[in-house]
């Protein structure tokens, strides 16, 4: 009975993982890259100069350039700078009056010209004009929301993916009842038992890290997938749960007073500091701004906090009193931040942040090593028979098109950034165009050939276009290594580094599937040696 329990185990551990595998590869990949979603933003904007002044000094110049171009707007959003993201973000809310009716055959603006947005310099206080990308949020959004489906269909599809991974992983645990044993054991040269070694070794090194990763994105929609207890607690006011759900300050409804001269930013930011015992400020939002009635809400900066629920501060923007603490969060509350702060890992300083970039490879691997080892399962039972059938092939393909193409994919989609021409309309859906249309030649390319030489084909390309990636950027912007590396600019010479490192490993692994020759079965060195002992004796009585 108990091994039965266990095959059935091995059999829902094996389609669970092979039905969603490439795409949950996808999502694994997209999600890693994620972690350095903002130094990846950072490189793909070279224009960008380094933030040489304090936050206070940036503070006052956000709230100046607001002044000057949306000083009737409703609301503001300021995003001060830090060492992964040198400028300083702005976002606007302008009032209806302001919204100009749509004429007819004109397109009409995102929001109806409802929202503004800028990037400023924060040396200088001027708007800069950076080339339009999506940089590393396009990873982000890429993992959840699938890009070109339906917001609400793709991520029901993630759900569905991240509980066949949830599956997959604790029927794994279940199966190999050596799994520990054989995560210090790995059999090179060894066919299908060292792609199974391989396996082992991947699932078991990030083990923690996998679990929590796909729990925790589960999680996160969870309100989106099992709405029933909302609906039950809340049956009219929807808006409610979200608000005692995520705490936070309350919102003002109050309409704008009259025109009134606010009190200095920078006398506001000290205060909260002052609150936070010196806990530096990530940004802050004015309600009201120019009025009597203004109101500030100051932002604290994520630290070591492992929480994704931010404290702020709420000052009468024109007299300087603190009015409100955010509140503190319930137990509810405090579980989901806990929840969200894991996956997004917002709390992780450089070292912790690199290692759960490398647990998030290590998943990749799994995926990766678990849909091929199904293929080198599969293929001695198609060899008896004399010929591969279409269920293989169509799986030599997809393991083709994605394990090899995706990272091709990925490096396309830098190249995009540096190769097209900077005032290209609607710039940034053309980098992610470039993405889609290199992984689908990719596949398209898997399907029509899908043989061994193709994987060394297609993963030499990927290496390729890594390592050469770095002489583009020399090519393309004065944001290259000869430079950053001598002013000590470690995002983006890391960046350039790290892209050096998968050419190379990605190039070992092409050299690998390029020289690699299956191992003999056993039938086959029976044969071999016995024709090997025929020949002798036919030597010996030749002699």
């Amino acid at each position: 009975m108990k091994q039965g329990f266990r095959q059935s185990m091995a059999w829902l551990h094996t389609w669970t993982g092979l039905l969603v595998g490439w795409l949950l590869l996808l999502i694994f990949m997209a999600g890693t890259a994620s972690y350095y979603r903002e130094e990846i933003s950072r490189w793909m904007r070279p224009e960008l100069p380094a933030s040489q002044v304090s936050a206070d000094v940036a503070a006052q110049r956000a709230v100046a350039f607001l002044q000057a171009n949306a000083a009737h707007a409703e609301t503001w959003f300021v995003t001060l700078p830090d060492a992964r993201n040198p400028a300083i973000r702005l976002f606007w809310r302008n009032p209806d009056s302001m919204v100009k009716p749509p004429v007819e055959g004109e397109r009409r603006r995102r929001g109806g010209g409802r929202f503004g947005e800028a990037t400023v310099d924060p040396n200088t206080g001027n708007a800069l004009e950076a080339r339009q990308t999506r940089g590393g949020d396009f990873f982000y959004r890429l993992h959840f929301d699938l890009h070109y489906l339906p917001v609400m269909w793709a991520r029901y599809l993630v759900g569905f993916c991240a509980m066949f991974m949830l599956v997959a992983i604790i029927t794994g645990v279940i199966t190999h009842k050596k799994i520990f044993k054989d995560f210090f054991t790995f059999r090179p040269e060894k066919g299908l038992r060292s792609w199974l070694d391989f396996h082992n070794v991947s699932a078991v090194m990030a083990l923690p890290y996998h679990a929590m990763i796909t729990y925790t994105g589960i999680v996160t929609l969870m309100v989106m997938y099992m709405p029933w207890g909302m609906k039950a607690a809340y049956p009219q006011d929807e808006n409610a749960f979200f608000s005692e759900a995520f705490g936070g300050l309350p919102e003002i409804t109050t309409e704008a007073g009259q025109r009134m001269p606010s009190a200095p930013v920078q006398r506001l930011l000290d205060s909260a500091r002052l609150q936070w015992n010196g806990a530096d400020v990530a940004g802050f939002s004015v309600v009201h701004p120019g009025a009597d009635n203004a109101v500030i809400d100051i932002r604290q900066r994520d630290g070591r906090r492992l929480s994704s629920e931010t404290p702020a501060l709420r000052y009468d923007m024109v007299r300087g009193t603190l009015l409100q603490h955010s509140p503190e969060a319930g137990a509810a509350t405090a579980t989901r931040g806990v929840m969200y702060g894991l996956h997004l890992a917002h709390f992780a300083d450089w070292g912790l942040r690199a290692l759960f970039f490398l647990s998030g490879l290590v998943g990749c691997l799994m995926v990766a090593s678990g849909v091929v080892l199904w293929a080198v399962k599969e293929r001695p039972k198609h060899a008896r028979q004399g010929r591969i059938g279409f269920g293989l092939r169509l799986v030599d393909a997809l393991n083709i098109g994605t394990v090899a193409g995706l990272p091709i994919a990925f490096a396309a989609y830098f190249w995009g950034n540096r190769l097209l021409p900077v005032g290209l309309q609607a710039r940034a859906e053309m980098e992610v165009s470039v993405f889609f249309y290199t992984w689908a030649a990719a596949l398209v390319a898997a399907f029509v050939w899908p043989r061994r030489a193709m994987w060394a084909v297609q993963l030499y390309a990927g290496a390729a276009m890594f390592a050469l990636l770095p002489v583009v950027n020399a090519l393309t912007t004065s944001a290259h290594l000869g430079i950053t590396l001598r002013t000590g600019d470690w995002v983006l010479a890391g960046f350039d580094l790290a892209m050096l490192a998968f050419g190379a490993m990605l190039a070992l692994c092409a050299w690998r599937m390029q020289h690699w020759q299956p191992p003999l079965s056993a039938a086959e060195k029976k044969k071999r040696a016995a024709a090997m002992a025929h020949a002798a004796k036919t030597a010996e009585a030749g002699a």
